[in-house]
C-alpha cells in the first residue's frame, strides 16, 4: 500500500532531466557571472568605507560616470525611436533591397568595435566626409561627448531592432483594421493598438541597448578624445587605474558602475512587468 502511494506521489516529470539541467544552469551561472561579481565586491570591500567614498566623490570619477551613463541613456533613447521605425519599415513594407537592409542592421554585431571607432572618428573628424560638412556650422562630433553618443547609437541600434521586429511580425493586423473600421485614425491606431503591444519589447530593447552602451569601450575611445573631465568614459578610467596599478581604485569604480547599472536595469524590468500586466488587463 505504501509503495503504491509513493508511486502515485512521484509522478514522472513532463520535463525529462529537469534536475540535471537546472543544476548545470545554476553551476554555469555561478562560475561565469556570480563568482566574478562576488570577487569584485569582495575586492572593493577591502578598501574600507573611507577609501571607497573617496573614490566615489572624486570629481574625475563622477564626471566619467556621468559621461558614460548620460551618453548611454541618450543613445538608448534615440535607438528606441529610430529602431522602432526601422523595424516597422522592415516588417510592414516590401521594397527592393529590403533583405540587404535587414542584413545591414546586424553589421554592428559582427564589426569589431575598434574598427567601428576608427571609422566613426574618420567620418566625423574635421577633415572627414561628414565632419567637414558639420564643422562650418559649428558642430563638432569627433573628440567630444557628442561623438560618444554617436558611437553608442551605432553599436546599440541592432538590439532594439532585433527585439521589436519579431513582436511586430506577430501583431494581428485584423485588430488594426477593426480599429480603423470603428473610426480610429492612423495615429490613434498606432498609439492605442500597436504601441501598447510593443511596449514590453521596446523596453527590453532599450535595456539591452543601454546595458551594451554603458560598458562599451573599443568604439568609444577612438572618437571620444578621452579628455579628463570632458570626454572620458568610466571604462577608460578603470583601464587607467589598472595601468597605474591602482587595483583597488579600479574595482571601486567598477563596483559603482555595477550598482548603478543593476538599479537602472531593475527599474526597467519592473516597468516592463507593469506594462505587460497593464496590457493583459486591457485585453
Amino acid at each position: 500500500m505504501t509503495g503504491r502511494l509513493m508511486k502515485n506521489w512521484r509522478q514522472p516529470s513532463i520535463l525529462p532531466g529537469f534536475g540535471l539541467t537546472l543544476g548545470y544552469t545554476i553551476t554555469y551561472l555561478t562560475l561565469i557571472i556570480l563568482i566574478p561579481l562576488a570577487a569584485l565586491v569582495v575586492r572593493t570591500a577591502s578598501l574600507g568605507w573611507a577609501d571607497f567614498f573617496a573614490v566615489v566623490m572624486d570629481e574625475r570619477t563622477q564626471l566619467a560616470l556621468r559621461t558614460s551613463f548620460g551618453a548611454a541613456l541618450i543613445a538608448a533613447a534615440v535607438n528606441v525611436v529610430f529602431g522602432v521605425v526601422v523595424a516597422w519599415v522592415l516588417v510592414r513594407y516590401d521594397f527592393p533591397g529590403r533583405r540587404l537592409l535587414d542584413a545591414i542592421v546586424d553589421l554592428p554585431f559582427a564589426l569589431p568595435t575598434a574598427v567601428a571607432g576608427i571609422a566613426l572618428a574618420a567620418l566625423y573628424a574635421k577633415n572627414g566626409w561628414i565632419g567637414s560638412l558639420l564643422d562650418p556650422l559649428g558642430i563638432k562630433v569627433a573628440f567630444t561627448p557628442l561623438g560618444i553618443v554617436f558611437a553608442l547609437i551605432f553599436i546599440g541600434l541592432p538590439f532594439v531592432v532585433r527585439t521589436v521586429q519579431p513582436v511586430m511580425e506577430e501583431l494581428d493586423r485584423e485588430v488594426e483594421e477593426a480599429a480603423a473600421t470603428l473610426g480610429a485614425s492612423r495615429f490613434q491606431t498606432i498609439r492605442r493598438v500597436v504601441l501598447p503591444s510593443l511596449t514590453p519589447a521596446i523596453l527590453t530593447g532599450f535595456a539591452l541597448a543601454f546595458a551594451r552602451a554603458v560598458g562599451e569601450y573599443g568604439s568609444v575611445i577612438f572618437i571620444a578624445g578621452n579628455i579628463p573631465y570632458v570626454s572620458e568614459i568610466a571604462p577608460l578610467l578603470i583601464v587607467i587605474r589598472l595601468e597605474e596599478f591602482n587595483y583597488a581604485g579600479a574595482t571601486a569604480i567598477a563596483s559603482i558602475m555595477l550598482i548603478i547599472s543593476f538599479a537602472m536595469l531593475l527599474f526597467i524590468n519592473l516597468l516592463q512587468m507593469w506594462s505587460r500586466r497593464r496590457y493583459a488587463n486591457v485585453r
